[in-house]
C-alpha cells in the first residue's frame, strides 16, 4: 500500500508528466547550494551542466541516493564516470526516479572540453518511462552546456535540457520541453562562494535559486540553499579525507 500514492499521482496524470520529464540534477555539493550547479566543475557535470567536465583532471566515479520524504516512493538514485582525455574529458552518467510501477530511467554520455576562458560540453541522453499498465516509451534527446569564467572571482554558466525536443505523443503532438537553466558564480574568498540561477522550462514558470558554500578549512564544507517558486531550503555539510 506504500506505492499507492505515488502510483496514484503518476498514473492519472502519465501524458502530462511524460511531457515534464525528472530533474537530474545531481550531486551533495549541488544538492546543499539549492541544485544551483551551473558553475560548478566537478564529477557530477554530465548530470548537471555538461561544460562543468572541462577541468576533470583525473578519472572519478561517484554514486547518489536521494530520499523523497514528501513523495513516497519518489526516490532517485544515479552513477557517474569520468576520465580525462586530454583535450577533452569524457563522461557516462545513469539516472532513475520511481518504483515499480511508475519509473523514469536515464542514460547519459556527454564531452566537455576549454576554450580559452569558456568551456563547453555536449551529451546525449536516452531517457525511458515506464508505468505498469501503459508500457513504455524511450527517446534521445540532446543537451549541452557551457561555463565563461570572465575574472577569477566571477563566471557565468548556462545550459540547456532537451534542445531537441523529441516527440512523445504523436496524436497529441506532445513533445519533452526543452529546459533553460542560466547562473552566476561569485568567490569573494578561497574559502566562500555564492551562487545564483534562474530556470526555466518553457511550459511553467521561472524557478529562482540561491546557494552559498563555505569551507572554513580543507576538510570540511558548509553549504545552504533556497529555491523560490516553488519554496524550499537546502542544508549541507561536506567531509574530505586526505586520501
Amino acid at each position: 500500500m506504500q506505492s499507492l500514492p505515488l502510483a496514484i499521482i503518476f498514473l492519472l496524470s502519465y501524458t502530462c508528466l511524460l511531457g515534464q520529464s525528472t530533474s537530474t540534477l545531481s550531486g551533495a555539493k549541488a544538492q546543499g547550494i539549492g541544485y544551483t550547479s551551473s558553475c560548478l566543475f566537478d564529477e557530477w557535470a554530465i548530470l548537471n551542466n555538461v561544460g562543468g567536465l572541462a577541468k576533470l583532471e583525473a578519472p572519478t566515479a561517484a554514486i547518489t541516493y536521494t530520499v523523497n520524504s514528501y513523495l513516497p516512493n519518489g526516490n532517485s538514485q544515479a552513477l557517474a564516470i569520468s576520465a580525462p582525455f586530454k583535450p577533452f574529458a569524457a563522461s557516462i552518467g545513469v539516472f532513475s526516479f520511481g518504483d515499480k510501477l511508475y519509473r523514469e530511467q536515464i542514460i547519459s554520455a556527454g564531452v566537455g572540453s576549454k576554450f580559452g576562458l569558456a568551456s563547453l560540453g555536449v551529451k546525449m541522453n536516452y531517457i525511458q518511462y515506464r508505468a505498469e499498465g501503459f508500457g513504455q516509451k524511450g527517446m534521445v534527446t540532446v543537451s549541452m552546456g557551457g561555463i565563461a569564467e570572465l575574472t577569477p572571482t566571477f563566471s557565468i554558466g548556462a545550459h540547456i535540457i532537451n534542445i531537441n525536443q523529441p516527440k512523445i505523443s504523436a496524436e497529441l503532438d506532445e513533445r519533452i520541453p526543452t529546459t533553460l537553466i542560466l547562473g552566476v558564480r561569485y568567490d569573494p574568498g578561497k574559502k566562500i562562494f555564492v551562487t545564483a540561477e534562474l530556470e526555466k522550462d518553457i511550459a511553467y514558470s521561472p524557478l529562482f535559486k540561491m546557494g552559498l558554500s563555505y569551507t572554513p578549512q580543507e576538510k570540511f564544507t558548509f553549504r545552504t540553499g533556497y529555491n523560490l517558486n516553488p519554496n524550499a531550503a537546502f542544508f549541507g555539510i561536506g567531509f574530505l579525507h586526505k586520501s
